[in-house]
C-alpha cells in the first residue's frame, strides 16, 4: 500500500505551488508581478525550474491560457484566439520570429517565462519588461515557509496530523520548490514507517536489479550507508559509532571509504 502512495506523490510533486514573499528577493518580485497587473505590457519572467515563474505568470494573468513554448503549432493556434496568453519555457521555441510576429499581428498581450541563462536578441526586444526570480537556495526565509506549506499538504494528503520531524531534514533545493515538495512528503509519510513497510520498499527495489553473482555486495550499501550517516551525525565520531556497531575501526574506515560516494559532505 505504501509504495502505491509513494508513486502518486512522485506524480503529484510537478505541481506549482503559491509564490512565498518571506524574503527581500521574492517580495520585489512579486511587488514588480503586482505591477505588471495594472498595466497592458509583454513581460518575461526568468528564473531556475521549480522558483515560482509560473505562478507570477498566472498572477498576473489569472485567466488567461498557459501554452509550453515547444508546443509550437499548438500555441500558434491558441494565439489566433485569445487576446492574453502565458507561454512557459520560451527558450525552447523553435521560431521566435513567426511566433512574435503572429503574437503583434492578433495584439495578444504576452507573459513568459523562461530559464535565467538563455538570451536571444528578438526576446531581448520585444519584453518591455524582465524579471529574474532567484533559486531558493538564495531564499532561506521562503524555504521555511515551503516546508510549512507542504507539510499541511502531506497531512491533509495522508489524513496524518502527527509533527513533521524535521530535526535532521536537509531540504532538497536541487530542482527548488519541485524537489523540496517530493523531499516532505516522502519524509513526512516515511517518518512512522514500520521496519516490515521498509523492507517491502527495498525489496520492490531491489527485486528486478538482481541476477548478478555479487549481490549480496552490490546491495549491501543499502543498509550499510544510512546506518553509518546516522551514526555519524549521532555520535560525531568514527571511534564512537565502531564501538556502537561492533566492528573494529579499520573496518568502518573501509566501509566508509567503499561508500564514499555516497557519505561525501
Amino acid at each position: 500500500m505504501i509504495q502505491g502512495v509513494v508513486v502518486l506523490i512522485l506524480a503529484a510533486v510537478v505541481v506549482a505551488t503559491n509564490f512565498i514573499t518571506a524574503c527581500d528577493a521574492s517580495k520585489e518580485a512579486f511587488k514588480t508581478a503586482t505591477l505588471l497587473k495594472t498595466l497592458s505590457v509583454n513581460a518575461l519572467i526568468t528564473g531556475e525550474l521549480g522558483v515560482g515563474k509560473k505562478s507570477l505568470a498566472s498572477y498576473i494573468l489569472p485567466d488567461a491560457p498557459v501554452l509550453d513554448a515547444s508546443k509550437f503549432e499548438e500555441l500558434l493556434v491558441a494565439l489566433e484566439s485569445s487576446n492574453e496568453i502565458i507561454i512557459t519555457n520560451l527558450e525552447k521555441s523553435p521560431n521566435v520570429k513567426r511566433m512574435f510576429d503572429i503574437i503583434n499581428i492578433n495584439d495578444v498581450r504576452v507573459i513568459a517565462t523562461g530559464k535565467g541563462s538563455f538570451y536571444n536578441k528578438e526576446i531581448d526586444d520585444f519584453f518591455s519588461v524582465k524579471f529574474h526570480i532567484p533559486p531558493l537556495q538564495d531564499r532561506p526565509e521562503d524555504v521555511q515557509l515551503l516546508v510549512e506549506r507542504f507539510t499541511s499538504e502531506a497531512s491533509l494528503l495522508f489524513g496524518s496530523y502527527e509533527e513533521f520531524n524535521i530535526k535532521n531534514f536537509i531540504p532538497d533545493l536541487s530542482k527548488n520548490s519541485n524537489s523540496l515538495r517530493r523531499q516532505v512528503m516522502i519524509d513526512f509519510l516515511l517518518q512512522d514507517i514500520k521496519d516490515i513497510e521498509l523492507m517491502g520498499i527495498i525489496e520492490n527495489y531491489i527485486s528486478d536489479k538482481l541476477g548478478s553473482n555479487s549481490d549480496y555486495k552490490n546491495f549491501l550499501y543499502l543498509y550499510e550507508v544510512p546506518l553509518i550517516r546516522a551514526g555519524i551525525a549521532q555520535f560525531k565520531s568514527q571511534l564512537k559509532l565502531s564501538d556502537k556497531l561492533g566492528l573494529n575501526r579499520n573496518t568502518l574506515r573501509k566501509k566508509i571509504a567503499d561508500n564514499k560516494q555516497y557519505l561525501q559532505s
